[in-house]
């Protein structure tokens, strides 16, 4: 009978296989141990407190843990540690179920977070068994080496505004929050979001240079081309329409408007080869459009809810698309087909963006997750699951949202984030935070980092268009 509820009841097999969970008299803070082992910091608490039913003399739901390879090989459901992933582990699950009659220990409070945090590092880290002992996780190289293209001068002068057409400036009492913001890659030239426009800033003198027109409503996305002669701008007005928008940065003509959408567009980019355009929102479909002649080349269905980011790889050959749920899959661009997907975001991914080597890809959530992955087999390299911690303010009680609304890489393959705590993080490509930088009293929306990397600019709520020095 156990052997049959553990095989039907996966999610809740330590609810069976631990009655206890100890609290020792001197709590060990996960904070000042670097890597947990096995030996020293799990196996005391399983031999303590969870052997009795669960070791070499009784196997109750078929799991032994009564040393360290018969907890790793898991029981009659599988494994309920994951090396490298523990969100995505049973053992850590049933810690920190919200359901009291799901969480371990049952008929108790909630595990100290201390401890939580302790499993959690020790999973995370690959599971030692010792503290002389080899991580369990794939090996992976972070380090950053820019393709030998990356830094490829278009041919001519950098493309900047010339002798644009005057465009009044939107009259209205209330700021636009700056939803987009993007930098060329090879010019001092900027472009934010506004009412029905996108404003052109020179990223040096941090002037308005010039306006756009984006007389379809609000513009949602904004992205220069791998050149920085074409400007993607992508919008619309909500349950009425949306469209993506091509412009020429020089003259500032509108090359092509694509998509016919029946609500704005909430995500759109160019590919690299500037063939086509993937774009997406509310209606939960991926439409990937020919830039040539307007058609329909794939329609990307695996999504279940709103599509919130998409971004091309600069190589060309995949396309990351998000969605309002979390989930992300990684496209094949040739033939539409799905080649990963990512599983670790709890709620919706606000910013997707490739490092230029296309080795990996970075995702910003309102979970709080900032996550690295590998784009070769999706696996969260780094992921910082409070990358953007709120502070709490006096009096105030309750959750703190602690989101991250937008991420974005530079060339060298550092990291600019920006957060519901109203800061800006900079970021190396090991994980490591570099900077952050104030930007209260509003929320930043938007970031990206000038074409010389010498210059962080940030987008807020409050229309605000920001330049930090990292």
């Amino acid at each position: 009978m156990t052997r049959m509820l553990f095989a039907n009841l996966p999610r809740l097999i330590l609810l069976a296989l631990l009655s206890h969970w100890p609290v020792s008299s001197a709590a060990e803070d996960a904070a000042v141990i670097a890597m947990p082992n096995y030996e020293d910091h799990i196996k005391p608490i399983l031999r303590q407190y969870c052997v009795k039913c669960h070791g070499e003399e009784k196997q109750e739901a078929d799991v032994n843990l009564q040393d360290f390879a018969s907890l790793v090989r898991g029981g009659g459901s599988g494994k309920i540690v994951q090396p490298g992933r523990a969100s995505q582990s049973v053992l850590l699950e049933v810690l920190i179920a919200e359901d009291e009659g799901a969480r371990m220990p049952p008929a108790s409070d909630p595990l100290p977070s201390e401890k939580i945090a302790l499993v959690r590092k020790w999973i995370d880290s690959g599971l030692l068994q010792s503290a002389g002992g080899k991580s369990m996780a794939q090996s992976r190289d972070l380090g950053f080496q820019p393709p030998a293209s990356a830094r490829d001068k278009p041919a001519g002068e950098p493309a900047m505004p010339q002798a644009l057409p005057e465009v009044e400036p939107p009259t209205s009492n209330l700021p636009h929050p700056i939803l987009a913001i993007d930098a060329s890659r090879w010019a001092p030239l900027v472009a934010a979001a506004d009412h029905g426009q996108v404003r052109l800033i020179h990223s040096e003198t941090q002037q308005a240079i010039g306006r756009l027109v984006f007389d379809e409503g609000t513009p949602q996305v904004i992205r220069f081309n791998r050149t920085g002669e074409t400007l993607l701008v992508a919008g619309g007005r909500p349950v009425l329409s949306g469209v993506v928008a091509l412009f020429d940065v020089r003259s500032g003509k509108r090359l092509a408007t694509l998509g016919d959408e029946i609500d704005a567009v909430i995500a759109a980019d160019l590919s690299p080869d500037q063939r086509s355009v993937a774009l997406g929102g509310s209606g939960k479909v991926v439409k990937i459009i020919s830039t040539t002649d307007g058609s329909l080349l794939h329609r990307l269905e695996k999504h279940t809810d709103w599509i919130t980011a998409i971004s091309y790889s600069p190589d060309g050959t995949r396309l990351a698309t998000a969605d309002r749920t979390g989930a992300i899959h990684l496209w094949d661009t040739k033939t539409g087909g799905i080649v990963l997907n990512l599983a670790e975001h709890k709620s919706a991914v606000r910013g997707l963006d490739w490092r230029s080597d296309s080795r990996m890809l970075v995702s910003a959530g309102e979970d709080g997750h900032l996550i690295w992955w590998d784009a070769n087999d999706g696996f969260p390299a780094i992921n910082l699951p409070n990358a953007h911690p709120p502070s709490r303010p006096p009096g105030r009680f309750g959750t703190i949202p602690n989101g991250i609304l937008a991420a974005r890489f530079d060339d060298q393959g550092n990291l600019i984030s920006a957060g519901r705590d109203r800061t800006v993080r900079y970021w190396s490509p090991d994980g490591k935070q570099i900077k952050s930088f104030d930007n209260k009293p509003s929320i930043p929306l938007s970031v990206v980092v000038s074409h010389d990397g010498k210059t962080l600019i940030s987008g807020d709520a409050d229309g605000n268009v920001r330049f930090w020095t990292p």
